[in-house]
């Protein structure tokens, strides 16, 4: 892969051209751009804007760990995604973040999820049941629940009405969806704002903001101890002593509802499409849990020993990483192997891209779990499921937990029927599925 001086770029009437298909699925509009034009890019976007597209994992890994300190959060989310989800992990920066970063980061210390393995073991099962057989089902919104739920039950660990739950969940995928428009359609912003569009979703966000203000109230009025991710974020102490305040911490639950649900129901559905079409993985899988089941009533003891489960997901997120896109903008003048980047240059990363790129990968288009033997390809610079560096995502092991427990209770509760045509995928603000429907047998 080899980046030179001068940029090739694409013309704001070729992206125009292009615009109701980058609307509905950008990556083929990339890929062909990457194709042509080499690993970096620059895509003219209108109003004297423009964004580098680049799929070069040396450059990734330069704007995320090397060089780390000069590069920031690109505008998307410091500013449009934080207008619907506040100033949380996701989309803070500098000292506020650091500050932030460091009173959460022991709630998701490997220790402190012990607390919750219980809890998310039995909201998984629960969900599970909503799994219909002997007929083809569209699969997304049974994970899109199980991940939901598994969230709302890790923050809270409490019954929730029901009606709470469904505005919480509409507001975080409404949202979504709106900021995608915004994202995709720079030059429909105005109308947006005009038509009382982005108002109406903004509302959204200030109805979930009251519910979860009246949950964290009724939390400190009960004085009762729960062991659920509530506790250790009321807990939470700055180096000052003080606590978060009620703001901050509405944000920061916002930010778990956001990214923790979302990524984690994609990466599930397209693992089960992955599992349907390679039906030998199933057995494999089916096997490893009878093994390890056998051994222990340990729940921990099943995530530590279901080494298999762990490299189909894996693998599941390399093919189709939830997190598609990484972005950065670099704060001074920067230059990587000759290339040199001018202050404030608008980077997107094609994690996508890098995850499929022929010069990195072996078969790149294949599904083969057993690649992730290699235990160095986690931590390279050419897989990035959860980011990297101190950005990295606070929730990686949660996450993991969590999706091998689904496939581990899924698996041992079903077969899923194998299935032959083409995996379908929906680019929003994460890696979607699209039409994700599979059949289920009862074991």
């Amino acid at each position: 892969m080899s980046l030179s001086n001068k940029i090739p770029e694409v013309s704001f009437f070729r992206f125009l051209n292009h615009a109701n298909n980058i609307l509905k699925n950008p990556l083929p509009f990339h890929a062909k751009n990457f194709k042509n034009l080499g690993d970096i890019f620059r895509l003219n976007i209108g109003f004297g804007k423009s964004v580098l597209f680049c799929r070069d994992a040396g450059l990734l890994q330069h704007a995320l760990k090397k060089n780390q300190k000069n590069y920031t959060k690109s505008y998307i989310q410091t500013k449009d995604l934080a207008k619907y989800i506040g100033k949380g992990l996701l989309t803070a920066e500098g000292e506020h973040w650091q500050r932030q970063r460091k009173l959460i980061q022991p709630a998701f210390h490997k220790s402190q999820l012990l607390l919750l393995l219980e809890t998310i073991h039995k909201t998984i099962l629960e969900e599970l049941k909503n799994i219909k057989t002997g007929k083809p089902i569209e699969v997304f919104p049974v994970f899109n629940d199980l991940a939901f739920q598994t969230v709302v039950m890790s923050i809270f660990n409490i019954d929730i009405s029901e009606s709470d739950i469904n505005s919480l969940q509409h507001a975080t995928e409404a949202t979504q969806q709106m900021l995608v428009q915004e994202l995709r359609q720079p030059f429909l912003v105005w109308w947006f704002n005009l038509s009382g569009k982005t108002k109406r979703h903004l509302d959204l966000t200030q109805n979930s903001r009251a519910i979860l203000k009246r949950l964290v109230e009724e939390r400190r009025q009960s004085n009762k101890k729960h062991d659920d991710l509530l506790d250790m974020l009321l807990n939470a102490k700055y180096e000052d002593g003080s606590n978060m305040d009620e703001n901050q911490l509405v944000d920061e639950i916002l930010i778990l509802f956001a990214a923790g649900h979302e990524t984690t129901s994609n990466a599930l559905t397209f693992t089960c499409e992955l599992l349907a079409r390679n039906p030998e993985a199933q057995v494999k899988i089916l096997e490893e849990i009878k093994r390890v089941k056998s051994e222990s009533d340990d729940i921990m003891h099943w995530i530590k020993n279901a080494n298999y489960t762990q490299l189909v997901i894996e693998e599941s997120m390399r093919l189709y990483p939830p997190a598609y896109f990484i972005d950065r903008v670099n704060k001074e003048e920067d230059n990587f192997n000759g290339l040199l980047l001018p202050k404030g240059s608008n980077l997107l990363f094609s994690v996508y891209e890098i995850h499929r790129h022929p010069d990195l990968w072996k078969n790149p288009e294949a599904f083969m779990p057993e690649r992730f033997l290699d235990e160095s390809i986690k931590f390279s610079k050419i897989y990035y499921p959860f980011g990297a560096g101190p950005r990295m995502c606070i929730g990686n092991n949660f996450a993991m937990y969590e999706m091998i427990l689904a496939i581990v209770s899924l698996v041992e509760q079903f077969e899923i029927i194998e299935k032959k045509t083409p995996i379908q995928i929906k680019p929003l603000i994460t890696l979607k599925p699209f039409e994700a429907i599979l059949e289920f047998k009862s074991r």
